[in-house]
């Protein structure tokens, strides 16, 4: 099955579920209220709209993005705002059948018929779906506070046995899935380039996702992102995202951008003498794309030294399912976002090992997963604050 099947399948499943969330929502939302026109008219329609807007924008910055703006962020808090209501009226639902059933049960051991009082009942339903629109528009006001904020500081340290001694205290800075585009722009991506200025690091890791849409229209809002400067070096590996937009174009653009793309390959990073092997593959999905773009960890080692620490850049944690006897020390990743918010957490955990933080593969290996420094989609993060990474290593 090549990307592109893959992709329409997506499309197709995705517009399946929420096709079925939507009407839930009409089911259990709108109808208990009974409206009469016109307002009965306005709510379906305005629940229509809510479902269509994030879609047309997935496909309008493809054909016009500079009309994207104001459109993406309806459409996208939209969508974060209904996720919310759709998971707080199943809860909702849930332990309304719950209570239902225990009432059912115990007049069956009472041999007593259940009292239904329906004038009391449907009180009960709009005075809770009263509720869950409160509910969801609180968590989605936190959620766009959250996600828009600056970026957390997270330290990490990292022990590697191999590690030369003059890497002792070494800072990598990670960032990664910036989604530059649809609501992330220029004032958000120069807070990321004066936080990294700011934590003066040995070296920049931006493990990929730089933006969603063309290089013409997304130059100026990354141009920050050019400026911040490391003495070890800034390297980038392609994201799935990349991919999407024009994958030639946002490598060239990387390298102008003054970072090192390594794809399917290796550098020696060396301080006082001593040196440790950095490695990049490509996004997992590449190869589906283009078969140049393959990804392949045991190409990108070809010929390193053995005898020095290993440290390898990806984007999907997936990656570590093909680096056994390469002898990596720390992989570096995100993709996942951390989750993001609920429900679309679990989503990310589909295929993956890990969705964050800092995890031991194996015997040997350190893998750290990156919550993302942006974020894509609806601007909603709740439990999973977009970060900026600091990881030290240590000589263990």
């Amino acid at each position: 099955m090549n990307e592109l099947t893959m992709f329409l399948v997506w499309i197709g499943i995705m517009i399946t579920v929420l096709s079925i969330g939507y009407f839930y929502m009409a089911w259990r939302l709108i109808m208990p209220f009974h409206l009469e026109a016109p307002h009965k008219q306005i709510a379906y329609t305005l629940l229509s709209l809510m479902y269509i807007i994030p879609f047309s924008s997935f496909f309008l910055v493809r054909i016009a993005e500079k009309y994207t703006g104001l459109y993406s962020w309806i459409g996208y808090i939209s969508l974060g705002f209904l996720s919310f209501v759709f998971v707080a009226l199943v809860f909702r639902d849930v332990v309304w059948l719950a209570g239902l059933g225990g009432q059912k049960l115990m007049a069956l051991l009472s041999s007593a018929p259940a009292a239904v009082d329906a004038a009391k009942r449907e009180f009960l339903i709009q005075t809770t779906n009263l509720g869950v629109l409160g509910v969801a528009g609180t968590l989605t006001a936190y959620g766009v506070y959250e996600a828009r904020k600056r970026p957390g500081i997270v330290n990490v340290d990292v022990p590697i046995a191999s590690l030369p001694a003059a890497f002792d205290g070494f800072r990598i800075v990670q960032i990664s899935d910036i989604h530059a585009g649809l609501t992330i722009k220029r004032d958000f991506i120069e807070t990321v380039a004066e936080e990294i200025t700011k934590l003066s690091p040995d070296m920049i890791a931006f493990t990929g996702d730089m933006a969603d849409g063309s290089v013409p229209h997304l130059k100026h809002d990354l141009e920050p992102l050019a400026k911040v400067y490391a003495p070890h070096g800034k390297f980038f590996v392609t994201g799935n995202h990349e991919y999407y937009s024009g994958v030639d174009q946002w490598t060239a653009h990387a390298r102008d951008m003054g970072y090192d793309v390594l794809m399917n390959e290796h550098r020696l990073v060396t301080k006082n003498g001593s040196s440790f092997v950095l490695g990049g593959v490509t996004d997992y999905s590449g190869g589906g794309f283009s078969p140049a773009h393959k990804s392949d960890p045991a190409k990108a080692f070809a010929e390193a030294p053995s005898d020095t620490a290993r440290v390898l850049l990806a984007h999907q944690p997936r990656s570590l399912f093909h680096i056994d006897g390469l002898g990596i020390d720390l992989v570096l990743m995100g993709h996942t976002h951390g989750g993001q918010f609920f429900p679309w957490n679990l989503v990310a955990t589909i295929g993956q090992p890990f969705i964050k933080g800092l995890n031991k593969f194996g015997e040997k290996t350190w893998a750290y997963v990156s919550k993302g420094t942006g974020y894509w989609g609806p601007p909603v993060r709740v439990g999973a604050r977009s970060e900026i990474t600091v990881l030290t290593l240590k000589k263990a």
